[in-house]
Order: C-alpha cells, then sequence, then structure tokens
C-alpha cells in the first residue's frame, strides 16, 4: 500500500467516526470491545494516525464492518481483491453484488473508499431500522 497522505487519513478518520457514532458506541465502548486504546482510536478519527491490518481486524467487527469491507475502505486491498472482485461466491451473506463489484472496480481507490464506507452506513441504518422493527 502506498504512503496515506493527510487527507486520507482524515476521510478514513471520519467514516469511522460516523459508523461509531451511528451504531451508538462511544470512544470508551469501542476501546473495551476492541482492545485498541481509547487515545489510539480517538487519533485514529482525528486523522492523526493511521491504522494498521492488526488494528482495522479488532475493530472492524464491533463498527459493522465485515472485515475485507474496513480493508478496502482503508485501502489495503486493491481492485482486484476478493472485496471487489468478479467472482462473488459469498454473494447474499453481506458481500457486494457481483455487477456492482464489476464496476467498481473501474473507478479509483477513493472514490472505491467512499462508495463502500456509504454501503456500511447504509447497512448499519438498515440493521438498526430491521432492529427496532422486531
Amino acid at each position: 500500500m502506498e504512503m496515506t497522505g493527510d487527507s486520507e487519513r482524515k476521510e478514513f478518520g471520519r467514516v469511522i467516526r460516523q459508523q461509531r457514532v451511528m451504531l451508538p458506541l462511544t470512544l470508551q465502548e469501542l476501546a473495551r470491545v476492541s482492545g485498541v486504546s481509547q487515545s489510539y482510536l480517538g487519533r485514529v478519527e482525528k486523522g492523526e494516525r493511521f491504522p494498521s491490518a492488526a488494528i482495522l481486524r479488532k475493530i472492524a467487527s464491533p463498527l459493522g464492518f465485515e472485515e475485507d469491507e474496513l480493508f478496502a475502505l482503508a485501502g489495503y486491498l486493491s481492485p482486484q481483491s476478493s472485496t471487489i472482485s468478479e467472482a462473488q461466491p459469498s454473494y447474499g451473506r453481506g458481500q457486494l453484488d457481483p455487477y456492482v463489484s464489476r464496476v467498481l472496480a473501474q473507478e479509483p481507490v477513493d472514490i472505491q473508499r467512499t462508495v463502500i464506507g456509504i454501503l456500511a452506513v447504509l447497512k448499519s441504518i438498515a440493521k438498526t431500522e430491521s432492529q427496532i422493527n422486531i
């Protein structure tokens, strides 16, 4: 992965914070369930730090992301990776539709990150709505 710039770190941090707030989780709760320090998570959300793959694995599930969604959002997965490849054996279980994957693979990585972030937010909203209606 190439070096992440300030704007990419800030955008990634903004998406992480937005997702956490929508769940809703406090920074302290996310730290407790993920095992990542509250101060480090705060710095990620502010765009001061960019998390390693190990940190992304720890925070993916508590934030409602599939690991591959968060890795793609962070830029660790390339357009040819499992999240946005043509073969989608797990389609229907939270994975992208194969057509959407092919179309998205044609876009620049920053567009891919944005779309995956939006989809994750929509997924969270749908999950919250379905829990309210139960």
